[in-house]
């Protein structure tokens, strides 16, 4: 029986503590004991958000939050720059014309980091303009994008700034108040090492402004309505309990170990990732703005994509994730975020190795290896 490994960038890997925390019994979501839960979770968000700012939490997965965001934000007829970068910038896209929002589209060659010059440039073309939807970085491509210059070039503007820092949250820098970021989308998924189910949404106070004015119907994400309830430490309507429970494990290992060490961890797995990528001959699909999240490779020349992802989980017991949309069978993608650690980066890497030999892709045995070692070991 193969051991499972899981380096998708959502799920990602649950810790058995957590896994634990959850499997205790159910209690009451209106009980005095979650409302306790509830209030240290509020906290506990707020210091990974980086912000002062009470942070919303819905039970759904993390494009529920999305349509939330455009939903409480926005009214009828009004106008949206979308930077378009890979999968998820469309599915901003998507859910602003569902809503009957007049969607400018900023396209960027996927693979590539959209510049802040650019994005001014589309406010004055079009001066009417509310809110600007992006990503933290784009999970499809492994692009970062510059949230920090990007919150500073509008800070002053009559425009809004909302990101969708989904699998970014927790895994690379996010300073949701020094950056002003508006409104600010995350997910329990990724690099909060719980299985989906869990949205979050933080909101500045000119974010607020937007809300208080929008006139699109929501029902269930009616953000004023969630923000009055968790001023009590109560939901608005049933909460996922076990997975707040098991959320509320998380976020207490999180603050121990400190959102920077974290950080920094992040980064030293994706260093090495990335190290043993190019160690093997491989091309990073990502061109500017490397994720510390994700690490996304070019499938050589005459290899079918699918058929690394196949082989990896079938004979290793290894799941990684391959392309989407355009990218189908052209790309692979290695997640390393949340819990995973050094000799989680050596398995994969090993068993990556093997598999492109298999394929016909030659590759020096261990070279890979050695490389993501002499960052990781050294």
């Amino acid at each position: 029986m193969l051991k499972n490994h899981l380096f998708t960038p959502g799920p990602t890997p649950v810790p058995p503590r957590t896994l634990l925390a959850m499997a205790s019994p159910i209690i009451h979501h209106r009980s005095p004991e979650f409302s306790q839960i509830l209030a240290e979770v509020k906290e506990g968000l707020k210091y990974v958000f980086q912000t002062n700012n009470d942070v919303l939490l819905f039970a759904s997965t993390g494009t529920g939050a999305m349509e939330g965001a455009v939903a409480n934000a926005l009214s009828p007829g009004e106008k949206a720059l979308v930077v378009r970068g890979g999968k998820f910038g469309e599915r901003w896209a998507e859910i602003c014309k569902a809503y009957g929002i007049e969607t400018i589209n900023l396209d960027i060659e996927w693979g590539r980091c959209v510049k802040v010059e650019k994005i001014l440039e589309y406010l004055i073309k079009y001066n009417d303009i509310k809110a600007v939807f992006i990503q933290a970085h784009e999970t499809s491509t492994g692009v970062k994008f510059p949230l920090k210059e990007i919150g500073e070039a509008l800070k002053d503007r009559d425009v809004i700034l909302v990101v969708d820092a989904i699998s970014a949250l927790g895994a690379i820098e996010l300073l949701v108040d020094d950056w002003h970021l508006d409104i600010v989308v995350g997910a329990s998924q990724k690099a909060l090492m719980l299985p989906p189910g869990l949205s979050f949404v933080s909101i500045s106070e000119k974010g607020w402004k937007w809300i208080e004015r929008s006139k699109l119907p929501k029902y269930y994400f009616d953000f004023k309505k969630e923000a009055d309830a968790l001023k009590r430490n109560q939901p608005a309507y049933t909460s996922a309990v076990s997975l707040v429970i098991g959320l509320l494990e998380n976020l207490r290992y999180i603050k121990k170990r400190g959102l920077k060490n974290i950080i920094e961890h992040h980064k030293r797995l994706s260093e090495a990732t990335k190290s043993a990528i190019k160690a093997m001959g491989l091309n990073l699909f990502t061109k500017e703005g490397l994720s510390e999240a994700i690490t996304v490779v070019e499938v050589p020349p005459g290899i079918d994509g699918k058929e690394i992802v196949r082989l990896l989980k079938e004979e290793y017991g290894i799941m990684i994730a391959g392309g989407q949309g355009r990218l189908k069978g052209k790309i692979f993608r290695i997640s390393h975020m949340g819990y995973v650690d050094e000799n989680d980066i050596i398995v994969v890497i090993s068993a990556l190795e093997a598999v492109l030999n298999k394929l016909g892709y030659h590759v020096k045995k261990g070279v890979g290896i050695k490389a993501a070692q002499d960052i990781l070991f050294h």
